[in-house]
């Protein structure tokens, strides 16, 4: 498996071709980067952090990097992975940006949609709901397959990306009807005698992508709330962050939403559930 085929396999388009972009100025840079340890990256990054005094393009980078040293034990080039432990003090600010996240009637809402082409009614639905109700990141729908959907358990098999774990999540009652229709009747019309395990499939038959699911988010809900935007990214946020309103443990909440690391749930709280609860009845009275 070569280094391109790997990040395809783990990443969105357009973060494989930056990550390979940086990847290969890292090695025309630093030739014996293969076999380097900790220090020789630590000063690496150092020379970088004088030329380059923007956090997010050094964070770029040192992910890129990352991403290399991980091809590298995938494949067994390394049993080790120098820099793995490697973390930015100036890191972007990642907190959760309160006043654009949604209520659960608002992501209901959503799922309320008429479509513009009946033929993909099913499919749609299927992709909001999973979105609505699991939370799930694009990267992690695209890669849902229809072996990973157990209708009689109501349950469906997360499998793990670069950036969260694997898991088993419920489906909602409504989400079993209208996945059976999807998988019995609707996607083998669509699929027109072509093979794919792709849940998720586009008009044309082909599998979408974790980018096809951005832009179909984007394109076909942005007059939804009109003075607001509707992204996959907020309505995951949203999923996670309305878990924590009505009390869920974070340890719960972090096994839901697949995060690697308390922190990374710990985001949504943002200190206190009540102050996270009183912005969003602030920006969105529930009734």
């Amino acid at each position: 498996m070569t280094l391109y085929e790997y990040l395809e396999k783990h990443y969105t388009p357009a973060t494989v071709e930056s990550y390979y972009r940086e990847i290969s100025i890292f090695l025309s840079s630093y030739p014996a980067a293969q076999v380097a340890g900790y220090a020789e990256l630590i000063g690496y990054l150092v020379v970088l952090r004088e030329r380059y005094n923007n956090a997010a393009t050094l964070n770029r980078i040192l992910c890129s990097i990352k991403a290399y040293y991980d091809y590298l034990c995938c494949t067994g080039s390394r049993d080790d992975h120098p820099a793995r432990s490697i973390l930015l003090r100036d890191q972007r600010n990642r907190d959760v940006q309160l006043q654009d996240l949604f209520t659960g009637e608002e992501l209901e809402k959503l799922l309320e949609r008429k479509e513009r082409y009946q033929a993909l009614y099913y499919r749609n639905r299927v992709l909001m709901g999973l979105l609505a109700y699991q939370g799930l990141k694009p990267q992690e729908m695209a890669q849902i397959g229809i072996t990973d959907i157990n209708l009689e358990a109501g349950s469906i098999y997360i499998k793990s990306t670069h950036t969260t774990n694997s898991r088993t999540l419920s489906l909602k009652p409504g989400q079993i009807l209208l996945l059976y229709t999807w998988l019995q009747q609707v996607r083998p019309q669509l699929l027109k005698g072509t093979d794919s395990d792709a849940l998720l499939i586009g008009h044309r038959g082909t599998p979408m992508s974790a980018d096809d699911i951005v832009k179909h988010v984007l394109r076909s809900y942005k007059k939804v709330y009109a003075d607001r935007r509707v992204t996959a990214q907020i309505i995951r946020g949203s999923v996670i962050a309305n878990l924590l309103v009505q009390g869920h443990d974070i340890s719960v909440v972090q096994q839901f939403a697949g995060h690697k690391y308390p922190s990374s749930t710990e985001r949504y709280r943002q200190s206190q559930v009540e102050t996270l609860k009183a912005a969003i009845e602030q920006y969105h009275p529930m009734k």
